[in-house]
């Protein structure tokens, strides 16, 4: 199998490394590697080489980084692959750049003997892909098993929401054109101790849906047996990385609400906050308190905290297909956005409330493509006096 190979990236010595680790590779013709300084000379050598098959990019690079990058060459061939290479301290832009299409990623320092697997593996990927497009029934098989992957996955999720005096809750996910691997899920531990999850698996496709059911029933096993939720998130962030596939990681939000006492306990396993919607309106996030993402490493401790919510106080959780949604211009419409409709809707049913958010962000949106899946789930603890159906 061989391959035409963008590699870009700023920095000198690469070049030189890449040459050496691969040049056996090189001379018999089964790697061929080009290569650019920054993604503004990247576009022009694939404009000039039409046949290239595999792109390796850094993310931080003068001129035009690796993100920017990766949606132009998305707007020019859906079907190149695209690896980010990057450092596993920059997480949060490698989930963004695959959520945008990314298909896989190598961590800094290089690991050559992994690199060449990733790149052999990625053009084995793509050689499977070339010949499905050769076939319009296999189009058509590919787009059947995408419905039944989102039917199943959508199946996967609650879609009833308990009648109580003492909680409401409500949630909602509008998938995105392709699987994704949004989730959210509650449950009720005992009689008074409701357990609810919400996570983002990076990246997309039928992969990110199997192992996003994976995480849920983990979660949802762990977390009946008891125990603090920091506990139940690294039971879980242990087998996940020891039984998932390598480059797969999942943020999660967890928590624990007693409905007896108002208190929540949590466990932030790299996922955006969830916002905390006072009675009067103010929206605030909850304080940061967990570990990184799971799945990336077996040796991390997860912290968990706990607050005291007051009748009438709602939790919004959500993934970051809301804040990151974008317009034709490439806006986001960013948390920012996200609190002050919240403080507009607060006094609203949470059906009503959270309807009217995603409505708002889809204004935003206009005629721009939905890239991400947007997922939330709204929860308001009740008194007889507060309920509000």
């Amino acid at each position: 199998m061989s391959g035409k190979i963008l590699v870009v990236d700023d920095e000198p010595d690469l070049q030189l490394l890449i040459r050496q680790k691969f040049r056996n590779q090189m001379r018999s013709g089964e790697f061929d590697f080009l290569f650019a300084e920054d993604g503004v000379q990247a576009l022009q050598i694939l404009a000039d080489n039409p046949a290239i098959d595999l792109v390796l990019t850094d993310i931080n690079m003068p001129n035009m980084d690796g993100l920017t990058l990766l949606g132009k060459i998305k707007e020019l061939d859906t079907n190149k692959r695209i690896l980010i290479v990057s450092a596993y301290g920059d997480m949060e832009n490698i989930r963004i750049a695959m959520n945008r299409g990314a298909h896989d990623f190598v961590t800094k320092p290089i690991n050559f003997s992994d690199l060449e697997t990733t790149i052999r593996k990625s053009l084995a990927d793509l050689q499977i892909l070339k010949k499905a497009l050769e076939s319009h029934d296999q189009l058509i098989a590919l787009q059947r098993e995408l419905e039944v992957a989102t039917r199943i996955q959508m199946s996967f999720l609650p879609s009833t929401f308990p009648q109580r005096n003492d909680l409401a809750i409500y949630a909602k996910m509008i998938p995105a054109k392709e699987v994704g691997g949004d989730f959210y899920d509650f449950f009720f531990i005992d009689e008074y101790r409701l357990g609810l999850v919400i996570g983002d698996v990076a990246g997309k496709g039928i992969p990110a849906a199997i192992f996003m059911a994976m995480t849920r029933a983990l979660i949802k096993a762990t977390a009946l047996r008891g125990g603090p939720g920091s506990n139940c998130i690294q039971t879980v962030n242990r087998i996940l990385y020891l039984e998932s596939m390598p480059n797969m990681f999942v943020t999660v939000f967890f928590g624990v609400f007693d409905t007896q006492t108002g208190d929540f306990e949590y466990c932030n396993a790299g996922h955006h906050p969830p916002l905390i919607i006072r009675k009067d309106g103010k929206v605030e996030a909850l304080e940061y308190v967990g570990g990184m993402a799971l799945g990336i490493t077996e040796k991390i401790e997860y912290q968990s905290k706990s607050i005291c919510l007051q009748p009438g106080e709602t939790i919004f959780f959500f993934t970051d297909g809301l804040t990151e949604a974008m317009d034709s211009k490439d806006n986001e419409f960013s948390e920012t956005k996200l609190q002050s409709t919240l403080a507009e809707c607060h006094a609203a049913g949470l059906k009503d409330l959270l309807n009217a958010t995603i409505a708002k962000i889809q204004d935003h949106q206009g005629s721009a493509p939905q890239n991400d899946d947007m997922t939330a789930m709204v929860m308001r603890y009740l008194s007889d006096q507060t309920r509000k159906n």
